[in-house]
């Protein structure tokens, strides 16, 4: 089921440009001309995990977005109440693309999206899943959608091919990427920390685009000004709170994902230079 809840830029506190609150409103799109979803409810792994997977099939020249959306996008939101034998549950984001909307940079997917969602039960038996989740579907405008979807997930080993091939699709880690260095520096800036990364690593195909992230969600890390030489990638970002620069950050909570056209790499944690 998809509904489409009366939200405003105000009330999603994000002031996405492209946003639209309604797609009725004046618009003539249905909701469900847009979007499908299903929850695929996967098999239990060896270590007692159910790897279930949330389905989106998006319309023609529609995207949806990634755990980090760009300046115009909207970071889905995962709601679980209502599940039950549920103790947690992890997303395993494949690799996004980069899109631009309007002049802004926006990272997501388009077409078919799987989406790896690992669960921890709370005891052993079968798991009766129930997702709400919120997420903005974009074309020309971008519209705020809420997707409930449910499944009941017996104890089977048997994978989901599916999912197994959206699970390939992760980015790769540091190691598996071949990073053999990477370093940041974090300077104060006016009213932000001003974070510059040096990063040895093959190149990726197609341009190369450095995402920032931060553990604590208060603390904000701007779209990254990125650029090669030769074996190194060296990205600049910005962190930045409600109230301005933050007093400090811990180098271990941030990640920075490399996007290349068709592969990624995911790297944990940014030490001083030496």
């Amino acid at each position: 089921m998809i509904r489409t809840p009366l939200l405003t830029c105000a009330a999603l506190a994000l002031c996405a440009p492209l946003l639209a609150p309604e797609p009725a409103a004046g618009q003539g799109i249905r909701a469900e001309d847009v979007v499908t979803a299903e929850l695929r409810p996967g098999w239990r792994t060896g270590s007692g995990t159910q790897m279930a997977a949330l389905h989106i099939e998006l319309a023609p020249d529609w995207m949806t977005y990634w755990r980090k959306p760009g300046i115009a996008g909207i970071a889905p939101r995962f709601d679980w109440s209502g599940s039950r034998n549920l103790a947690a549950a992890q997303v395993h984001w494949p690799r996004p693309r980069i899109f631009d909307q309007q002049g802004y940079r926006s990272i997501g997917y388009d077409g078919t999206l799987v989406l790896p969602l690992e669960i921890t039960p709370q005891a052993d038996g079968p798991i009766s899943a129930r997702l709400s989740v919120a997420i903005g579907v974009c074309r020309e405008i971008c519209i705020p959608l809420t997707l409930e979807v449910e499944a009941e997930m017996p104890d089977m080993d048997v994978a989901d091919p599916m999912i197994e091939a959206a699970l390939a699709r992760q980015p790769v880690d540091a190691e598996a990427g071949e990073v053999t260095d990477h370093a940041c520096e974090i300077s104060a800036g006016e009213d932000a920390l001003e974070v510059a990364a040096s990063i040895e690593m093959p190149a990726l195909d197609g341009e190369e685009i450095a995402v920032f992230e931060y553990g604590d969600s208060r603390v904000a890390m701007s779209e990254s000004v990125t650029r090669r030489e030769g074996d190194r990638l060296f990205a600049r970002s910005t962190a930045r709170t409600m109230g301005g620069a933050p007093s400090a950050l811990d180098r271990s909570d941030l990640r920075i994902t490399v996007l290349g056209d068709t592969s990624a790499v995911e790297i944990e944690g940014c030490p001083r230079g030496r």
